[in-house]
């Protein structure tokens, strides 16, 4: 009996006891106190768009990803080339310094190319200049989110894709199944396992990382808490409570993605 409730004592989840104590604290500072319930009251209306940027910014990495690992994968070798030059390229720039670059240098340029290409169709008077201000400082965030995470998403899709069977594929090509059935119906099924738990741990990442978008004044959770603790010089109440949120949607993800690995791995049992 003490061997087994040794055992229990150290498989108790002891993490998340103290992180929710530590919740239970900050909501009791919450609601018990009028400078903490001003300050989350004005930090929380940045929750929204921490979870849009986040939320797109994943997509659009994920998106990217897996075709920069499709083409790490193919047959050609300038489109591998291609791959490993992004990944690398990208990998190696820090996601702030991409997002200044991407929202004052990257989008100017291409506004200014664009305008280039479709200077005739501007002058015949089918569409209309673009303005470099017409691209909102929100999306500049998200697009330097998504290339700053896809090189590293790009490389869970290639290790998941790579680590199904090759015989599985084989025997699939030897019973006449094109390309992408193959993709579709043997490797994606099997890499998923594979893919999703690095994927979330990426998600939770990104959002955590989504804080930065702040440095362009986009209205997050973190931009919320700087222009309320500069009014009020209130920074350690402020700051606070903006951890607390932030603390409050990672170990939530956290716990999802947790619960997610447990079923995959329950599914994965063979029938008793």
């Amino acid at each position: 009996m003490p061997p087994a409730s040794g055992k229990q004592a150290k498989e108790f989840p002891w993490w998340l006891a103290a992180a929710a104590t530590i919740a239970v604290v900050a909501a009791i500072a919450i609601f018990t106190s009028d400078i903490y319930a001003q300050v989350f009251g004005t930090v929380v209306q940045g929750i929204g768009i921490t979870i849009l940027v986040a939320l797109i910014a994943f997509l659009l990495a994920a998106t990217i990803g897996l075709g920069i690992a499709l083409m790490g994968l193919s047959g050609s070798i300038w489109l591998r080339q291609i791959a490993r030059f992004y990944v690398e390229i990208m990998r190696g720039i820090p996601v702030l310094v991409l997002l200044f670059w991407i929202a004052f240098a990257g989008v100017p340029a291409f506004v200014a190319g664009w305008n280039f290409v479709t200077l005739p169709l501007q002058q015949a008077g089918y569409i209309d200049a673009l303005l470099v201000r017409e691209v909102s400082l929100l999306w500049r965030a998200i697009i330097a989110l998504a290339f700053g995470y896809s090189p590293f998403i790009a490389e869970i899709f290639r290790a998941g894709i790579q680590s199904v069977d090759i015989g599985q594929i084989e025997a699939a090509k030897a019973l006449g199944l094109s390309r992408g059935q193959r993709f579709r119906l043997i490797v994606m099924p099997q890499a998923v396992r594979v893919i999703l738990p690095p994927l979330g741990n990426d998600f939770i990442a990104i959002t955590k990382d989504s804080s930065l978008v702040s440095v362009l004044g986009v209205a997050d959770i973190t931009q919320m808490g700087k222009i309320y603790a500069s009014g009020s010089f209130r920074f350690f109440e402020t700051y606070s409570i903006v951890a607390y949120i932030y603390l409050t949607l990672t170990v939530s993800l956290s716990l999802a993605l947790r619960a997610l690995e447990q079923r995959m791995r329950r599914s994965q049992r063979p029938a008793s």
